[in-house]
């Protein structure tokens, strides 16, 4: 008998209840239609209003508590809006964001995946039509790197104050996230060919690839990690070489994203750059409010992953039923379809939330909707 896949849901702040409760609809949906061996148990933390009732963003043992779960559906964090109210609790980003960061590392969620694809429907910021072939996997190192808050301010508030930020990169983990990067590579390719679509990329010998991994780092200037990330990269590419390489200093990559982002497939940066090129890339394939993003452990069953939109808190329309759960509800899906490992039936679920979501997508470009009206006619489709 299979066992229940549970999902630990946390609205979160500003508009993250909002779009999370079109996903729970959602959810409940297809859980009904399918007789899916699926629950899920909402969290009022991490939050603003838990840190004003509590003094902390969550409880002490709030990873043990969401370590008893398959996932996590994280709604937003930051500033709760709403932005005409002054007096309203508002925490600095490093406390808000810090349980982010917390569950990340807590669960070892070492691989952050934000695919970038140009759906139909979905704006496009670029003018020129090669644009209407984006689709990009960017793969960003999520449990190192700058992000480790080693660090410290020595004199605060003096004229004299010293602040120091250490960045801290592994072999391991170098490693792992760049294998993983080709692998994901090999699984994009395969993928196109059942759908008759192939993609073409170039090697450095002259050779064409169906698949490509594209290396960023600014090892100019950050030589110690960067050349040990090159020298990983090319000692892994030599176990895929059906797969064609590429490295772009993390400028020019900002740079080519925006002139030619049709030309990459799999991009893999580390955790401070790979947050930067992800946001780029986002609005490049619609904007923050299509685009999903993946907290995954890939190496541990016992670990949840996390699944979050892309997008903030959106203090300026919280409250309103404005904001557009369509990152959301994509999200939701890719959860779905990263649990269905162990379920068939919920990795059919997800695949049938995110085809449900995109033709919502292409059937609606460009009107105004609310919050509430948009989930209904998802879950009106997913009822059919």
């Amino acid at each position: 008998m299979a066992q229940t896949t549970r999902i630990a849901v946390t609205p979160g702040d500003g508009i993250g209840p909002e779009v999370v409760a079109e996903a729970v609809r959602c959810l409940e949906t297809l859980r009904a239609k399918h007789g899916l061996d699926l629950e899920w148990t909402r969290f009022p933390w991490p939050s603003h209003a838990w840190h004003e009732e509590h003094g902390e963003s969550m409880p002490a043992d709030a990873l043990a508590q969401l370590q008893k779960y398959d996932a996590i559906l994280l709604g937003a964090l930051g500033d709760p809006g709403p932005m005409d109210d002054p007096d309203r609790y508002l925490l600095p980003d490093s406390i808000s964001l810090a349980p982010l960061l917390d569950m990340r590392k807590g669960f070892d969620q070492w691989v952050c995946e934000r695919p970038a694809r140009l759906l139909p429907g979905a704006r496009q910021y670029l003018a020129d039509e090669r644009a209407k072939d984006i689709d990009m996997l960017v793969i960003r190192e999520n449990s190192e790197g700058e992000y480790v808050s080693q660090g410290g301010r020595l004199r605060k508030g003096t004229p004299d104050e010293v602040a120091t930020q250490m960045e801290v990169f592994t072999r391991k983990a170098t490693d792992r996230i760049i294998r993983y990067g080709f692998e994901q590579a090999r699984n994009r390719a395969a993928d196109r060919v059942s759908e008759g679509r192939t993609r073409t990329f170039r090697t450095l010998d002259g050779r064409t690839c169906e698949s490509q991994v594209c290396l960023v780092t600014k090892r100019n200037a950050l030589r110690y990690w960067g050349d040990m990330y090159t020298e990983a990269f090319e000692e892994i590419s030599k176990d895929y070489p059906d797969v064609a390489t590429h490295h772009e200093l993390v400028d020019a990559a900002c740079m080519k994203f925006v002139q030619s982002p049709w030309a990459f497939d799999v991009v893999v940066a580390s955790n401070l750059q790979g947050d930067i090129l992800t946001d780029l890339a986002a609005v490049l394939s619609g904007g923050m409010g299509v685009a999903p993003s993946c907290n995954l452990n890939p190496t541990d069953p016992d670990m949840p992953s996390m699944f979050e939109p892309t997008h903030g808190s959106a203090p300026d329309i919280a409250g309103q039923g404005l904001a557009d759960p369509t990152a959301m509800l994509f999200t939701a899906a890719r959860m779905l379809e990263w649990l269905g490992r162990k379920d068939p039936a919920i990795a059919a679920a997800g695949k049938e939330l995110f085809d449900a979501v995109a033709a919502d997508l292409a059937e609606n470009s460009g009107s105004r909707r609310g919050t509430h009206e948009i989930g209904s006619a998802i879950c009106e489709r997913l009822s059919r």
